[in-house]
């Protein structure tokens, strides 16, 4: 079966931002490339949630077609596998809810197919999500008050390494921060997938500044090159779903 690629930004902070370009408008722009935007925020173990910063969390990701989480510190590491893949399964999910959609009519989605046709489709989807290409840009919020937060974000992102080095897909990621001294924002790892050199980032996370979450996200995405892969993800859909309805007739 032919596959395809899944775009991901994965944004870990932990408050409101307060400079540059309003990262709700600049969520969904990227939305619009076919990167989906996912968001967690993290708190500290004696801190309580703060309404405004959580309900920009929210915003950014439902404006980026992606998954919100609120997390204390402790629990950064799971949340951010669990993000991950959750969001991965729901793009999966949108490719193939458009594919029905095309072939049975608008009013369509799995829970409407007939049983068999269904569960030949979640076997697809299934499918799909262990051994579609996985691209996951890590955008970390290094302002001044993530300094104690630091050392679950390095935890969680080797435990994030060895979660897609289980998959059957490919995989590649990258790492960036924001903000820095002269920068927005700065890459401090291009796309790869070799988890051993997450190990030479982390000396390199410098902590402090404001948090310029929009302008942050619209350099981040910068970093993605939209090839066909999303096309060829719905091929595949297309086919399998089609293949399933003509046998039905």
């Amino acid at each position: 079966m032919n596959k395809g690629t899944v775009s991901q930004i994965l944004l870990i902070t932990d408050g409101c931002s307060n400079q540059g370009e309003d990262p709700v408008s600049v969520s969904q722009q990227i939305a619009q490339e076919g990167i989906t935007v996912n968001v967690i925020g993290v708190l500290e173990d004696d801190q309580t949630e703060d309404p405004t910063g959580l309900q920009e969390v929210n915003d950014i990701a439902e404006a980026g077609g992606g998954i919100s989480r609120i997390v204390y510190a402790d629990d950064l590491s799971e949340t951010v596998q669990m993000v991950t893949k959750q969001a991965m399964n729901q793009t999966i999910q949108g490719y193939v809810n458009k594919e029905l959609q095309q072939i049975f009519g608008k009013e369509t989605d799995e829970e409407s197919l007939p049983p068999e046709t269904r569960g030949e489709v979640q076997e697809v989807m299934e499918e799909l999500g262990e051994t579609c290409d996985l691209k996951v840009l890590v955008l970390v919020d290094t302002s001044a008050s993530m300094q104690n937060k630091m050392s679950s974000v390095k935890e969680s992102l080797d435990d994030l390494i060895l979660s897609l080095d289980a998959r059957a897909g490919s995989h590649y990621f990258s790492i960036y921060q924001f903000p820095t001294r002269k920068k927005v924002v700065k890459e401090l790892l291009d796309w790869t997938n070799d988890g051993d050199r997450l190990a030479k980032v982390f000396p390199k996370f410098a902590v402090g500044g404001i948090t310029p979450t929009g302008t942050a996200l619209k350099e981040a995405a910068k970093a993605f090159h939209i090839s066909m892969g999303d096309e060829v993800m719905r091929g595949a859909a297309y086919d399998v779903v089609d293949s399933s309805y003509r046998q039905s007739l």
